[in-house]
């Protein structure tokens, strides 16, 4: 077990003693969509990622692999396309390949929102020094994840990647990485 890892394992430990119990029937549990970006997966990183989620008590509901073409990854984040870094954000990722999942757990947007830290890794590295972004970032653009910011980006996310069919992108089984 990697300390990243163990870290993760032993907060989520004392946070589950200090909450209330969570329903057993699903009932009060939310869907995240999580993304490991292509520095990430380049890097190594998406199976490290995946066991600090799992031991931080989310489920993964869904995963794929898939390497977003530019009018995807232009659609999936158009909430930006008047910035300035909008153009650079699509560049960086259609790059390479990126590994999306449906997290599900109870407040799933906060905590995974809180596990990856702040946008800007610099400003994690100094302020959630064990975060993800941490972990595999290296600025407010190559931060290694993706989190949903509300209930509804959340929905609309999980739809763009899993309707039946996955916009513009070519969607990879894990050996072709």
């Amino acid at each position: 077990m990697t300390p990243m890892v163990a870290f993760w394992t032993c907060q989520l430990s004392l946070f589950l003693l200090l909450s209330p119990a969570a329903s057993s029937d699903g009932a009060g549990s939310e869907r995240t969509l999580a993304i490991v970006k292509p520095d990430g997966v380049w890097s190594n990183h998406a199976e490290e990622i995946k066991k600090i989620v799992l031991a931080s008590g989310f489920s993964i509901l869904q995963e794929k692999t898939v390497q977003l073409d530019e009018e995807s990854a232009a659609s999936f984040y158009s909430e930006h396309s008047k910035k300035k870094f909008f153009r650079s954000l699509v560049q960086y990722m259609i790059s390479g390949p990126v590994l999306v999942m449906v997290l599900e757990k109870e407040n799933a947007i906060a905590d995974w929102r809180m596990l990856i830290g702040p946008t800007d890794s610099n400003k994690a590295k100094i302020t959630h020094p064990r975060s993800i972004r941490t972990m595999c970032g290296t600025d407010a653009e190559k931060n290694c994840v993706h989190g949903s910011d509300s209930d509804q980006s959340a929905q609309r996310e999980i739809s763009f990647f899993f309707s039946s069919e996955t916009p513009g992108g070519t969607v990879m089984g894990h050996d072709e990485l």
